[in-house]
C-alpha cells in the first residue's frame, strides 16, 4: 500500500513552482466563463470544457501509454470526483457569473482553503489543523479581500442567490480535494485521476446540457466565446488537472488548496502585463497580505525566527 502523504509538511521548491504554475492556468478561468457566458448558457459553457477537455486528455493517456482502469470500485471513485471536482462547482460558478463580476466570484472562490482545513481537520488522520495554519488561511482571505478591493467587497450584499453559487462551489471543491487523496492510495497515476474525472463529468453533464439548453436552437457564437470556451478546456481544466492531481499527491490536500490565494494575484499580474491594466496600490498590499498567509501555512519562516529568538543554552545547562 502506497504511504500517505504527509501533508502538514512545508512543500519543496518543485511543489511551490507547480502550484505557481496552476494558479496562472485557473487565474485564466474566471476570464474565460465572463467571456463565454455572454452569449452561451451554462451548462453549454460547462460542456464544451470538460468534453474538449476529455478528448485532449483521453489522447494524452494513449501517447504516454497509460489506460483507464477497468475496475467498478475505482470508477465510481471517478463518478464522485468528476461530479465534486467538476460538474458541481463548474457549473456553479459560471452560473454565478451570469449576476456576479469575475473580481467578486474570485474573492469567494479563496474560501475553498477554510473548508478545506477545516473538512479536513474532521476527515482525515493527518491534516489536522494546526493554529499557524488556521492564522495563515484567515491572512491570505484577507489579502484577496484587499486586492479585490473595496468595492467588490460592498457588492457582496446583492445577488445573493449567485454569491451563494459560488460560495456552494468552494465547499464542493473542498469535500473534492480531500476525497481525491485516495487516488495515490490506490495506486491511480495523476494523469489517469484527471482524465477519469472529466470523462466522468462529461457523462454526467451532456445530458442534461441537451434537455436544458437546447444548444441546436442557439445562434452561432462569436470567434471570442469559442476561444473561450476552448481556453478554459485546454489550459483551465486540462492542462491544470493533470498538475492539480500531482501536487495533491505529494502536497496533500490543505497544501493545494493555497491556489485560491494565488488565482487572484495571477488574473492582476496577466492583466497588467498583457491588457495594460493598472497595478493599483491595494494591489501590492493584498499580495503581500497573501505572502504573509503563506509564509504562515508553510511554517519554516516562523520556525526560522522562532529559532532566532531562542537564546542559547547557558554554559554548564
Amino acid at each position: 500500500m502506497t504511504k500517505p502523504v504527509a501533508a502538514n509538511r512545508p512543500m519543496t521548491p518543485a511543489e511551490w513552482a507547480t502550484l505557481l504554475c496552476l494558479s496562472l492556468l485557473w487565474g485564466g478561468s474566471f476570464f474565460f466563463n465572463a467571456i463565454a457566458v455572454r452569449e452561451l448558457p451554462v451548462f453549454t459553457v460547462v460542456v464544451g470544457r470538460v468534453v474538449v477537455a476529455a478528448v485532449l486528455m483521453l489522447v494524452l493517456l494513449r501517447a504516454t501509454g497509460l489506460k483507464l482502469p477497468t475496475g467498478r470500485r475505482i470508477w465510481a471513485a471517478f463518478f464522485v470526483i468528476g461530479l465534486a471536482n467538476n460538474a458541481i462547482p463548474f457549473s456553479l460558478i459560471v452560473g454565478g457569473q451570469q449576476h456576479i463580476a469575475a473580481g467578486v466570484a474570485s474573492i469567494l472562490n479563496a474560501a475553498t482553503p477554510l473548508f478545506t482545513v477545516l473538512f479536513a481537520h474532521f476527515l482525515t488522520a493527518d491534516e489536522k489543523m494546526t493554529g499557524n495554519r488556521f492564522i495563515g488561511v484567515v491572512i491570505g482571505f484577507l489579502g484577496v479581500a484587499v486586492m479585490v478591493g473595496i468595492d467588490a467587497v460592498q457588492d457582496l450584499g446583492s445577488h445573493v442567490t449567485a454569491q451563494l453559487m459560488c460560495l456552494s462551489a468552494t465547499v464542493s471543491y473542498a469535500l473534492a480535494s480531500i476525497y481525491g487523496r485516495r487516488f495515490r492510495t490506490m495506486g491511480v497515476a495523476p494523469l489517469v485521476t484527471a482524465t477519469g474525472q472529466v470523462v466522468t463529468a462529461s457523462i454526467l453533464l451532456v445530458p442534461v446540457m441537451l434537455v436544458v439548453d437546447r444548444p441546436w436552437e442557439l445562434p452561432m457564437p462569436s470567434m471570442a466565446a469559442i476561444g473561450a470556451v476552448a481556453g478554459l478546456a485546454v489550459l483551465s481544466t486540462a492542462l491544470a488537472y493533470v498538475l492539480f492531481f500531482r501536487l495533491l499527491a505529494s502536497a496533500g490536500a490543505s497544501n493545494l488548496a493555497l491556489v485560491t490565494f494565488l488565482v487572484p494575484v495571477s488574473a492582476i499580474l496577466l492583466g497588467f502585463l498583457f491588457l495594460n491594466e493598472v497595478l493599483l496600490p491595494r494591489h501590492l498590499a493584498g499580495m503581500a497580505l497573501i505572502g504573509l498567509g503563506l509564509a504562515a501555512i508553510d511554517g519554516r519562516l516562523w520556525r526560522a525566527l522562532a529559532g532566532r529568538r531562542v537564546p542559547p543554552p547557558a554554559d554548564g545547562a
